[in-house]
């Protein structure tokens, strides 16, 4: 398997933290470039700064760099951007253009309509051309696998919108969900929130405590709905109340909704949807609802299905937010865009 130049920027937050952990098992990668961003102070070894690589094979060769665009350039062939919101857009472009293949696991180019940044962002979108460039493609990869094989640019879907949309996608692709309706109980691990210093996010303030935030106005929402129509021509009516809960990783979408369908009915729309032989990572069960420890440090969701009879449908799913809902998804991107094995580095 021949190998690619892969370079890391934001290697420092959670979700490239989790990109290195990947990356350094993976039997195609040559991890060559690593940076912060422009304001980190000195390259640093990641050993330093991520002690637990240490054992790892020319882990300790590797630095932590401030971003320098022109070495990025010459150093990789292609580029995962762990940045915050805002961030990539100015960079990936370039990069493209470049010959680059990147993947930008931001919310900088999920929505197709630039409209819909100022709302749900709060910014301007700063190259809104791109977002309906067909060089670039949603990277739910379980839906659009076809188009990632030819994309330049992959937009990693948001984890909330991972989770939800692979379990409400077949029932709307099979004309299922009655009215079109559904509501979503989400919760998510501390680690959703990034690495940063934050007073709602300190140990005394989130131990042995469950707090909403965001309802009906969570930045994955449209991204959902966007999904729902953009893969089933169908308008999504959605409810959404995510939830932090006071673990490091993980991710439990509780979805209800009424249906006319039966349970084998409902069951089959999954297995069209998801056999085993092209879906490895997503898994359906009729009867058991999934939990976090199923999932976690794995690029698995897992899909509980409960159905009394009555109309009633209850949907769990279960990932890791740090690797199915971010740097797995990523990855397994990156291996469909290159021709990789999907499952390469994965588990």
């Amino acid at each position: 398997m021949a190998s690619t130049r892969v370079a890391v920027v934001g290697a420092t937050g959670y979700t490239g933290e989790e990109l290195l952990r990947l990356l350094l098992h993976h039997p195609a990668v040559q991890l060559t470039y690593l940076a912060a961003s422009a304001k980190w102070e000195r390259p640093t070894p990641v050993s330093d700064v991520f002690p637990r690589f240490v054992t790892h094979l020319g882990c300790s060769d590797l630095l932590i760099e401030p971003l320098d665009p022109a070495r990025l350039l010459k150093a990789s062939d292609a580029v995962f951007l762990a940045l915050p919101h805002g961030e990539a857009m100015k960079l990936a472009p370039a990069l493209v253009e470049a010959g680059k293949r990147v993947v930008d696991l931001s919310g900088d180019f999920r929505l197709r309509a630039p409209s819909l940044y100022p709302q749900w962002y709060h910014l301007d979108h700063a190259a809104p051309a791109w977002l309906t460039d067909t060089r670039v493609a949603y990277g739910l990869s379980e839906w659009c696998r076809e188009a990632i094989m030819k994309a330049k640019l992959i937009a990693n879907p948001g984890c909330y919108a991972t989770s939800i949309l692979l379990a409400v996608l077949p029932l709307f692709h099979a004309g299922l969900v009655e009215d079109n309706a559904f509501i979503v109980d989400a919760k998510s691990g501390l680690s959703g929130a990034g690495r940063k210093a934050e007073t709602s996010l300190l140990f005394s303030e989130m131990s042995q405590n469950l707090r909403a935030y965001k309802v009906n106005q969570h930045q994955h929402m449209p991204e959902v709905l966007q999904g729902i129509e953009q893969f089933t021509r169908r308008q999504g009516r959605m409810t959404f109340v995510p939830q932090v809960i006071p673990v490091h990783r993980g991710m439990l979408s509780m979805i209800y909704l009424r249906t006319r369908a039966t349970l084998e009915d409902v069951m089959a729309a999954y297995q069209r949807a998801y056999p085993a032989e092209r879906t490895p990572f997503v898994r359906v069960q009729a009867g058991r609802l999934p939990e976090l420890c199923d999932v976690v440090e794995t690029n698995r969701c897992d899909i509980g299905i409960m159905h009394d009879g009555s109309g009633q449908l209850i949907i769990a799913s279960a990932l890791d937010n740090l690797t199915k809902g971010a740097s797995g998804q990523a990855v397994q991107n990156l291996n469909l865009m290159l021709g990789y094995p999907e499952t390469a580095g994965l588990v």
